[in-house]
């Protein structure tokens, strides 16, 4: 049986992840936090959590060393561009060297052992920043214009270089990739979660920062398997994981207040100043063909289906809690 390490394994991607891995039959493990995300974790069958942090690169190494994983999943990891801008130190911490910290301890126990270590980094187009080209591939500068990114620019760079010393270490350079599963932090569930409630209450006001930024949305379980395809292939690499398809944070507004029954969206929203980013990339499109080539992955979900599939989960939460005023 093969087995499995994966950080972030409680957020979006890691559930999916989890749920797929386990109905593979692969021995599961998982990267928690802190004791409550254990004893949830401690429900999910075939799944093992054990305690760390990826900023304690040692605790790390010690799970890597108890666990012999085969594969390593690296979703763990500061996952807000907005919440860098306000913890750029520990962004870098985690998202950064704690990406090198799970690629040494993998090295480390390929070269003790003998056991190949398969690793996957969930890198991000925001290493793109501003771009150079449109779309992006794998041969787009990397020039970040966040701390966010600027952290995952040096995981990703960091994968090649272990690449260079005999350890498989892939990444999938992942776009913007949604699902019912966001917490209410992200901008996407936040808009579908406010489009239900204000479908719910005939009324109400959503506030956005800037509506404009383009971005390239895919369906989250899609990405998920682009890597398992990335670290399972027999050469690690690089892989743009995109849709190709740019839409603005206003359609993403607009769609997502069209499939709860509200036609007049714009008269629910107001433009609050908070919440523009102090940079933000403006146009982010991706060029998936390596990945479609070599790895034979493709998308399955459309962004109107994708962002209805989000809206309709929240209008199944105002449902089963009718007295709920989120």
């Amino acid at each position: 049986m093969a087995t499995a390490l994966i950080t972030g394994i409680t957020g979006q991607d890691g559930s999916y992840l989890a749920e797929r891995l386990v109905a593979e039959g692969v021995d599961v493990h998982g990267l928690v936090r802190d004791e409550p995300e254990r004893v949830l974790l401690s429900d999910r069958a075939g799944v093992t959590p054990h305690l760390g942090d990826l900023s304690d690169t040692g605790r790390v190494a010690q799970i890597v060393q108890e666990v012999r994983p085969d594969e390593i999943y690296n979703l763990g990891g500061i996952s807000s561009v907005g919440f860098s801008w306000d913890e750029p130190v520990l962004t870098g911490l985690v998202s950064g060297l704690g990406a090198v910290g799970v690629f040494e301890a993998a090295r480390r126990l390929q070269d003790e052992t003998g056991q190949q270590v398969r690793v996957v980094q969930a890198s991000s187009a925001e290493i793109f920043g501003t771009p150079d080209r449109t779309p992006q591939d794998e041969q787009t500068a990397i020039r970040p214009v966040s701390p966010y990114g600027a952290a995952k620019a040096y995981a990703h760079t960091s994968a090649a270089v272990y690449r260079s010393r005999g350890v498989h270490v892939a990444t999938c350079v992942l776009y913007n990739h949604e699902s019912p599963r966001r917490p209410e932090t992200f901008v996407t569930r936040k808009i579908t979660a406010a489009a239900a409630r204000i479908a719910r209450d005939g009324g109400g006001v959503l506030a956005m920062g800037n509506l404009e930024p383009r971005r390239d949305w895919g369906w989250a379980p899609d990405y998920v398997d682009a890597m398992v395809r990335a670290v399972r292939h027999p050469e690690a690499d690089d892989f743009v994981v995109a849709t190709g398809v740019t839409h603005s944070v206003g359609d993403f507004v607009r769609a997502a207040f069209a499939r709860a029954g509200i036609d007049d969206w714009q008269a629910h929203v107001e433009l609050d100043p908070r919440f523009v980013r102090p940079a933000d990339a403006a146009v982010q499109v991706g060029d998936a063909g390596k990945a479609q080539r070599v790895l034979g992955w493709s998308t399955s979900v459309a962004f109107d289906e994708l962002v209805g599939r989000m809206v309709d989960h929240d209008l199944e939460l105002l449902t089963a809690h009718p007295d709920s005023s989120r």
